[in-house]
């Protein structure tokens, strides 16, 4: 299974230029199997997504990219988020609660949006952004020597907000599902690669 795991709708991200059909076209031409709507503290895409992902045949999985007070983190399975900004640790206790799955996104993009080096000072993260399709090679290299030296899961994901970059970057799982539970529970229990678009196809990855 691939699937896009950081994508914006215009909808509910106010810098996103992007709607739910330009993202699930651009994905089925790209032989994507999903992709993820993680909008920014905003989780308004949820209540849309049947009728979306029914009308379009796609599964579509809605989480929340949520800006800690030490940076951003996506995040599935929880049936809210905070009002307001809160630290990195009660967040993820959140996601953990609700037996969800979080990921650091863009931990070292320098736009102080970034978990950074509080990654090896929070527990119950499951996952890091090792590609992320915003983010400068040498960030997403770093972000990947953090993973494996922490023992997270990687995460390739376009953070896309226009056309030209939705699914650059994708995550490869074993299994295709077709339900938010199956995809958190796939993410929480099996292996995960990050894949590099190469025009044509996608090149699974252990480095890059």
């Amino acid at each position: 299974m691939l699937v896009d795991m950081h994508l914006h709708e215009k909808l509910f991200s106010a810098d996103s230029y992007l709607t739910v059909e330009e993202i699930v076209e651009i994905a089925k031409a790209r032989g994507l199997d999903a992709v993820c709507i993680t909008d920014h503290d905003d989780m308004g895409f949820r209540d849309l997504v049947e009728e979306y992902s029914k009308r379009l045949d796609f599964p579509i999985f809605v989480g929340v990219e949520f800006f800690s007070l030490q940076g951003d983190i996506t995040a599935w399975g929880i049936d809210s988020i905070p009002d307001h900004r809160i630290d990195a640790q009660p967040f993820i206790d959140q996601v953990n609660a609700a037996q969800g799955f979080c990921v650091s996104c863009h931990p070292f993009r320098n736009n102080n949006r970034g978990l950074e080096d509080n990654l090896r000072h929070v527990n119950g993260l499951h996952g890091v952004e090792v590609l992320n399709g915003s983010t400068s090679m040498e960030a997403n290299r770093t972000a990947l020597r953090y993973c494996r030296e922490l023992g997270l899961k990687a995460i390739g994901a376009s953070d896309a907000h226009i056309t030209a970059k939705v699914a650059r970057y994708v995550t490869w799982l074993p299994e295709k599902v077709n339900t938010l539970p199956d995809f958190i529970e796939q993410l929480r229990t099996c292996d995960t690669r990050p894949a590099i678009w190469n025009g044509s196809s996608y090149d699974v990855v252990d480095s890059f």
